[in-house]
């Protein structure tokens, strides 16, 4: 199966809705719903909602009907799902009570990090990405960091994209952000590691004694390691945003950054990043390498 719809059980704008999925790829999705003009406006993030008028016709031209629990499960089992915490209406909440733990003083400020992550021209540095970056450290930093450290790790993932243009001095920028914002509020030598953390999200060359900028670099990284799916869903976003380059020079930029990490003895440099994605992470950058040499004829 690759196409699958569950029954029209969904109540919305005085019909029932299904939900149209791929557990393959959203390329496939996207090449079924365009085929049957399905509305853009109909896709929400994983899946399209489909009217039940339009439930009969798309099953038989090969949408196969499933139960939604089997739905479900086929699109967790892809890597394609998106859990409803990183959806856009549930994403400002989460990020805010998370705020609310590291630096409870300051709303505003949590208010304005916020609004910057939430920016029209950013399709991958997002509220997404930012509370990824803050998951992958709870199970990086538990028991390998104490309560100072893990605020200035997560103060370190709310700045290290707070300015973001997709330009090479973005996190040069954070980091002066960072200290801007939080002078006074944090001791100099905290502002100050701070800083320093976001910085090393520019090349992830953490230093072999650099406890923090270890895990930091590595929770950063942890998108590379997801199931195949969600690394391509991951990389298109990145193409969106560096979509104003010609094709052939966004692919060899990209083919250099991606090449610098497989140069390395080790993407990862924590000894759990390396156990839990490190195979992976090597398996997707290799074979996104593989597609973006197609795109240059190589």
């Amino acid at each position: 199966m690759s196409i699958l719809i569950d029954p029209p059980s969904w109540p919305a704008h005085g019909t029932l809705f299904s939900h149209l999925v791929s557990d393959a790829t959203l390329d496939e999705l996207h090449a079924f719903a365009r085929a049957h003009q399905l509305p853009e406006r109909a896709f929400d993030r994983d899946h399209y909602d489909v009217p039940q008028s339009r439930y009969a016709e798309l099953v038989r031209d090969g949408a196969h009907e499933v139960s939604a629990g089997d739905l479900a499960r086929a699109l967790i089992a892809s890597g394609l799902r998106i859990p409803a915490k990183y959806r856009p209406e549930k994403l400002g909440p989460v990020l805010s009570r998370r705020w609310a733990r590291t630096l409870p003083t300051e709303p505003q400020l949590g208010r304005e990090l916020l609004e910057r992550w939430s920016q029209s021209h950013r399709r991958y540095h997002d509220r997404v990405h930012l509370l990824s970056v803050l998951e992958a450290l709870d199970w990086l930093a538990k028991d390998q960091a104490d309560g100072e450290e893990r605020m200035l790790l997560q103060l370190a993932s709310w700045f290290h994209d707070a300015v973001y243009h997709g330009a090479s001095d973005d996190e040069a920028k954070s980091a002066i952000l960072a200290r801007e914002r939080l002078y006074g509020l944090l001791s100099p030598g905290a502002v100050s590691r701070v800083s320093e953390l976001i910085l090393l999200t520019a090349g992830h060359s953490p230093g072999d004694h650099d406890r923090l900028g270890r895990i930091l670099c590595d929770a950063d990284l942890e998108v590379l390691a997801r199931p195949q799916p969600a690394y391509q869903r991951y990389a298109q976003a990145i193409y969106q945003e560096y979509a104003h380059f010609p094709r052939p020079a966004l692919a060899a930029g990209r083919i250099k950054v991606l090449g610098s990490l497989l140069e390395k003895d080790n993407i990862y440099s924590t000894v759990r990043g390396i156990d839990r994605w490190e195979n992976a992470a090597r398996s997707n950058v290799g074979a996104e390498i593989s597609v973006l040499r197609g795109w240059l004829g190589e």
